[in-house]
């Protein structure tokens, strides 16, 4: 039984402590996986099980699901607070205005008689309407759409030869927030649209915030920041439309980028299968940009910050990342919360590549402060240097998702920028961008913002200040405070501006000659992917240059495509309707085998099973399937022909076939196959999308009916379900069959 409060029934998932996301509590996703014990499908709007009747004894705010907390509470000068999560949120068990005084009455407004006029006396109308009216603040420019969960870093003291953060001492657990995002479209824009995506982390240090602001791409479409404001402009919607929303298939985008060639690299990432991500959980991150690093002995390298996610790195295919825009607009969003309310926390390695810092800022022919370019692993191999953990999800997202603020700019003793042209322009647009956004300069006060360590800055007033600062002698020198804030000494772990050499020379807008070449990093992107990954390559860049609408961008981008491969180029060509374009001489490179996604195989953490069935499917055999799918850290989802449980059964159906789409799973097990038409399309689009299919031999004629070939490859039978299960997790762990021969789409 469910234990009860004032009345009040709280789900079988409350038997967790609600303070389970505090520090001293914090555990690793190996050990901390409570739910799967519950077997119970993520997704409950709350902590508590509404009742059919609405409520009308007063009872005390529910308390966050076990999943959820807020930021760790602290001042806005960092001293940490004595206080439970809860103290935060709303109080109480009455309605009241923002000042406190209970309320009788909020559906009607106060009116001189039943059919008069409202009077302007109704202070609770005016509070109430005043207040919705500026509920909203203006979105980012750019990463406006994002996600976000908080978590623990643990580093394993592999960087302390390099630096000399605190952050990277072995063993030291440091808190998190991260937040993913799209990068063109709007705060309602789909999540699986084809883009860049954000990879923002807040390291709440001991030494102070330092965010590490990076990309699920290693390279970036510009190499001087003066030209963001150009490459954003083209990317967005057409400004006299305002269309087409969060996408880059558009004469705008494919006109700047054919002009402006620097941009390739980025460009084929893009159309790659790292645009379309299976996942949040399963993109890499990257830096992109080339930072310092000091270590204890004053010693500098430059660094590349990676992140590799444990669970690898995995795509949809282009059609089913357009289902899902419609279907499930908030997919990648709902995958990571529901992965860390089961209890599959998202794990990913921090790594840095080093290099000398010797003045040059070249490694093996390579620009380091060219963002176009990447260092291949196999040259510069990756040290792994930590883990990360997100282990609970925000517990609101205004608050937390959409008021953390990040810049590259917030660092901590032993990490520095380098000269980077980016990284420069970087540090002046993130700080900037705050002001508007945040309502000012106190935007490091916002809670999620706030830093876990002393604040002592002098800064003082503005909008939105919440410090209530003592004393009368808010600047330095000062003897009316004591002297107080002092400037920190050497033994006091000061910030650390590296003393990098700089080289003479003239004041110039002129870039190195090393940044003249455009091609060559782009040829080996392409020369390192699979012949699967080639070929969803091509058919992006033909999708999206056959969106646009003039002939001379398509025409002049296919000369532009020559310059990395023939066989692209001439295939795109071919798609479009175009003469293949001459042949050039092409750079000779060679490929990066770390640049291909198909490789390895990979955990099934938090991966969805849809186990499809009808009323008459063997109830029993598909309540083993189920427990056993949970045992596999996987989350089943019974499909049948109505909701509630399978007759005669306490097996629940979470989809019924008007609800569900092959988008949501990774893998089917089929028991029946219903004679409606939405059945035949989920089974259908699953085999196109190389998706894992198993069936009792029973099924095998409906299955086939659904345009199924039995005897392609990842698709299997066998006389009962959890016989099924082994086979079907070993065709997931590589995430899809590719092998598979399917229908072409044109």
């Amino acid at each position: 039984m469910a234990p009860t409060v004032t009345g009040v029934t709280f789900r079988k998932l409350e038997t967790i402590a609600i303070d389970s996301w505090k520090e001293s509590d914090m555990t690793s996703s190996a050990d901390k996986k409570h739910q799967d014990a519950a077997h119970v499908v993520p997704g409950a709007p709350n902590s508590i099980t509404p009742q059919v009747e609405e409520p009308t004894t007063p009872t005390d705010p529910a308390p966050p699901k076990p999943d959820q907390s807020g930021p760790t509470p602290h001042t806005p000068t960092g001293k940490k607070l004595p206080v439970e999560q809860e103290d935060l949120a709303q109080q109480g068990r009455f309605l009241t205005t923002a000042q406190g005084a209970r309320l009788a009455e909020t559906d009607h407004s106060l009116r001189a008689g039943e059919r008069g006029p409202v009077l302007l006396q109704d202070h609770h109308l005016r509070e109430k309407i005043t207040h919705f009216d500026h509920e909203r603040i203006p979105e980012r420019v750019v990463h406006a759409r994002g996600a976000a969960a908080h978590g623990t870093f643990v580093a394993n003291g592999a960087a302390t030869s390099v630096s000399k953060a605190g952050v990277f001492e072995k063993g030291r657990e440091t808190e998190v927030f991260v937040r993913f995002s799209t990068v063109l479209g709007s705060r309602g824009s789909m999540d699986t649209a084809r883009d860049t995506r954000g990879f923002a982390t807040k390291f709440y240090t001991d030494e102070g915030v330092w965010d590490l602001v990076g990309n699920n791409i290693p390279v970036f479409f510009i190499q001087d920041a003066i030209k963001f404001p150009d490459v954003i402009h083209a990317s967005k919607p057409h400004p006299d439309r305002e269309i087409p929303q969060a996408q880059s298939a558009h004469d705008t985008f494919w006109d700047f980028i054919s002009l402006h060639t620097e941009a390739v690299h980025h460009t084929l990432w893009n159309m790659s299968d790292r645009g379309i991500p299976r996942s949040l959980r399963m993109m890499e991150g990257f830096g992109v940009n080339t930072y310092r690093m000091i270590n204890a002995e004053g010693q500098s390298s430059l660094v590349k910050f990676h992140w590799k996610p444990k669970l690898g790195v995995h795509s949809q295919v282009w059609e089913e990342a357009q289902i899902t825009g419609g279907a499930d607009p908030d997919f990648h969003r709902r995958d990571l919360a529901d992965a860390i309310e089961s209890g599959a926390y998202p794990q990913w390695d921090l790594g840095l590549q080093v290099f000398p810092d010797d003045g040059e800022a070249m490694f093996e022919g390579i620009d380091l402060l060219d963002d176009t370019k990447l260092i291949p692993e196999e040259i510069a191999p990756v040290h792994i240097v930590g883990t990360m953990t997100l282990n609970r999800n925000p517990s609101n997202y205004f608050a937390e998702t959409e008021q953390v603020a990040f810049h590259p700019g917030h660092l901590v003793p032993g990490i520095d920028v380098s000269e980077d042209p980016m990284l420069q322009g970087r540090l002046f647009s993130y700080l900037d961008t705050q002001l508007t956004r945040l309502g000012g300069p106190n935007f490091n006060q916002i809670p999620i913002n706030r830093p876990h360590t002393d604040v002592n800055d002098m800064f003082r007033d503005g909008f939105h200040q919440t410090a209530v600062h003592k004393g009368v002698a808010p600047y330095h020198p000062n003897s009316l405070d004591g002297g107080c804030p002092f400037l920190a000494g050497a033994e006091d772990a000061p910030l650390i501006d590296v003393p990098a050499e700089i080289r003479q020379g003239q004041i110039t807008r002129k870039k190195p000659a090393s940044f003249d070449d455009h091609f060559s990093q782009p040829r080996m992107f392409w020369l390192s992917l699979s012949e699967v990954e080639q070929e969803h390559l091509a058919d992006a860049i033909s999708f999206e240059l056959g969106k646009c609408y003039e002939q001379a961008v398509k025409e002049r981008t296919v000369a532009v495509l020559a310059n990395v491969d023939q066989t692209l180029a001439a295939t795109v060509a071919g798609n479009l309707g175009l003469p293949a374009p001459e042949p050039v001489e092409l750079a000779d490179v060679e490929p990066s085998p770390a640049l291909s996604q198909l490789r390895g195989t990979w955990p099934l953490d938090g991966r969805q099973v849809g186990i499809l069935a009808t009323e008459n499917s063997p109830a029993g055999e598909i309540g083993e399937l189920v427990s056993a799918v949970f045992d596999a850290g996987m989350v089943p989802l019974v499909i049948s022909t109505r909701g509630g449980k399978l007759a005669d059964s306490e097996v629940d159906v979470s989809r019924t076939y008007l609800t569900a789409r092959s988008i949501e799973f990774d893998a089917l097990i089929v028991a029946d196959v219903p004679p409606v038409a939405a059945a035949r399309v989920l089974l259908d689009e699953a085999f196109r999308h190389h998706k894992a299919i198993a069936l009792r031999e029973d099924a095998r004629a409906a299955v086939a009916a659904a345009g199924v070939d039995l005897d392609a490859d990842g698709v299997v039978d066998g006389a009962t379900l959890p016989a099924l299960l082994d086979e079907v997790k070993d065709l997931l762990a590589a995430h899809r069959v590719w092998t598979r021969e399917v229908p072409a789409q044109a």
